[in-house]
């Protein structure tokens, strides 16, 4: 697979996620999820020639994609490192992150990585970093059953998760779980039903969350954007799920991923963020038919105080 930016990824709600950003000429900007590189492009159009962007990825086939230009900087790493990192480079402050939490087109088009279930030749891997260890073969052929109902349940909210975990262990006694369609057989194949197709969305997803740490690496990287971000500094995000948007939406309200409101000794909240759209932001009818992976996605916008 030829592999370029155009055909990378598709950028979500582009105008509104940078508009969000409300960037200054002169800003350091920080987008934690470089992909094909769209969103970094928009912001390093709207910055002057003092401003800098740093971008974060960790995918290799990510550098394909890295803009020539002075006022970028490229940094090959999970973005839950992100306050490492910019202490690394001497950035005290930041004036706005940028985070679009979905999984780029190109890891869903490419059947060497396993992340749909389209393609049933496909190895069970999914992992966003390839030089990480664990994969999804991984899971399905050595966790417990009790751990793999658990990460079906919590991750993918599937209701027959624990009938689903029984019927991959018994399998797994029998042979090696190596494919997407190893997998798909152990769970009967109905690709006509609608339904069918909304469960194995939710199985994929909840064995990538669980392969790549993704909540996790998510409350670290909103934490550390919490000390990053300057007064008056932007953070905006798109979500793709329940489970991270109501991680982001906590955060942005309370200042923690578990939503406890704190406050001080008049009753009013102490947060770090100050929201800018207290409705969520979701594309247009337009954007949606154009690419219709966008049609689960959220914006949420807060600034610092």
């Amino acid at each position: 697979m030829i592999v370029t930016a155009e055909t990378y990824h598709v950028p979500v709600l582009l105008k509104e996620s940078i508009d969000g950003l409300a960037i200054q000429p002169g800003g350091i900007y920080v987008d934690v999820t470089f992909g094909g590189g769209g969103h970094s492009r928009e912001i390093l159009r709207r910055l002057g020639p003092e401003g800098h962007l740093y971008s974060f990825d960790q995918d290799a086939d990510a550098e394909k994609n890295i803009v020539d230009d002075d006022r970028f900087t490229f940094v090959r790493s999970n973005f839950r490192y992100v306050k490492q990192w910019m202490r690394y480079y001497g950035v005290e402050r930041v004036d706005g992150l940028l985070a679009d939490l979905g999984v780029s087109s190109h890891h869903f088009d490419d059947e060497t990585r396993g992340f749909s279930f389209r393609f049933e030749d496909a190895p069970l891997d999914m992992r966003m970093n390839k030089r990480a260890a664990l994969t999804a073969a991984d899971i399905v052929n050595s966790y417990s059953e009790e751990q793999i109902a658990d990460i079906l349940y919590l991750y993918g909210e599937l209701k027959q998760a624990r009938r689903i975990a029984s019927l991959i262990v018994k399998v797994r006694a029998q042979r090696h779980i190596a494919t997407t369609g190893d997998l798909l057989g152990v769970l009967g194949v109905d690709a006509e039903s609608s339904q069918w197709k909304k469960d194995m969305a939710r199985l994929f997803q909840a064995l990538r969350i669980e392969v790549n740490h993704e909540m996790e690496a998510l409350k670290e990287m909103l934490r550390g954007a919490t000390e990053v971000l300057g007064e008056g500094g932007r953070l905006s995000v798109i979500t793709y799920h329940s489970l991270e948007d109501r991680i982001v939406k906590n955060v942005m309200k309370a200042g923690n991923a578990e939503g406890r409101v704190s406050q001080d000794f008049f009753g009013r909240v102490e947060a770090p963020f100050r929201p800018v759209n207290n409705k969520v932001i979701v594309p247009d009818a337009e954007e949606q038919q154009q690419n219709p992976r966008s049609r689960s996605a959220k914006l949420r916008i807060a600034e610092k105080v």
